[in-house]
């Protein structure tokens, strides 16, 4: 469900696209680089699986955007963007209030870039080329000004530095049953042991699984959903205290302990420099 200026800003997306083939889509323009704004006051959306030939760069100004792609759940809290590589499919969900841009890249412009997404950091000045691109028309001029623009644009996007804000999501239906009931209860700190029984495998065979699928044992996958919830959490203006207490910690001091760990800075300090832009 979206509201009317949501609506009229996904129409104008919309309108930058032809269907390739069921689920793929191409920019209907060429150019090196297309970027557009995007708002929603109330409501959300979620798109279905897709992909698109271009690569594209979610820049979030404010608000919540979460996205699944290549085995693993990416938040995107403000100040922060998504780099989804051209051909990966990919589904997105957000939530109001929105505001954010959105830049798709010609398969070649930016060929440095990672092969996965990957949520990222971006400069001040990538964040000021990319509003204003926004502004420019669709068929900008490609030899004038703002090709010089784009130009640029890609070379600070070239500097982006890779955020911990990804969760690997494990394909087997034993252990999606397990990352199911662990988002939906998250304050519960039942053992490897009882989660392995619940899903109905051995302990050791629930560690197996997940290494091989994750990378993460389960502590350490656990700690990054509490991660992303956090995160998640905080955007949507929860204080520190509550997430502490919707995420199972006996204390606010614990909590900030293990995301300080995680992220290198307590969540308070982690918000206020997200948001600091946006007074």
């Amino acid at each position: 469900m979206t509201n009317e200026p949501a609506a009229s800003s996904l129409a104008s997306l919309a309108s930058r696209f032809a269907l390739e083939a069921p689920g793929r889509v191409k920019t209907a323009i060429a150019r090196p680089a297309n970027a557009i704004g995007l708002s929603m006051a109330s409501g959300g959306l979620e798109s279905e699986p897709h992909a698109h030939r271009e690569s594209q760069v979610m820049y979030l100004v404010r608000g919540e955007l979460i996205c699944e792609a290549s085995s693993a759940l990416w938040i995107v809290p403000p100040q922060s963007a998504l780099w989804i590589p051209g051909s990966v499919m990919h589904r997105i969900r957000a939530r109001a209030p929105l505001e954010g841009y959105s830049v798709f890249l010609e398969p070649d412009a930016a060929p440095n870039l990672p092969q996965d997404c990957c949520a990222v950091s971006v400069t001040p000045l990538f964040r000021e080329l990319l509003l204003r691109l926004a502004t420019r028309p669709a068929l900008y001029d490609l030899e004038g000004p703002d090709a010089r623009l784009v130009s640029v644009l890609l070379d600070e996007l070239a500097t982006v530095s890779i955020e911990k804000h990804r969760l690997p999501m494990p394909t087997d239906p034993r252990l999606r049953r397990l990352v199911d009931a662990m988002t939906a209860d998250p304050a519960n700190g039942a053992t490897t042991k009882t989660w392995a029984k619940r899903i109905g495998v051995g302990e050791r065979t629930l560690n197996r699984l997940l290494v091989e699928e994750t990378g993460l044992s389960f502590g350490r996958w656990r700690q990054q959903l509490h991660i992303i919830l956090a995160l998640q959490k905080l955007s949507r203006g929860a204080t520190v205290q509550s997430v502490a207490l919707d995420l199972g910690y006996e204390s606010a001091s614990s909590f900030v302990t293990m995301f300080r760990k995680a992220l290198g800075t307590s969540p308070a300090r982690y918000m206020a420099s997200r948001l600091a832009t946006l007074a």
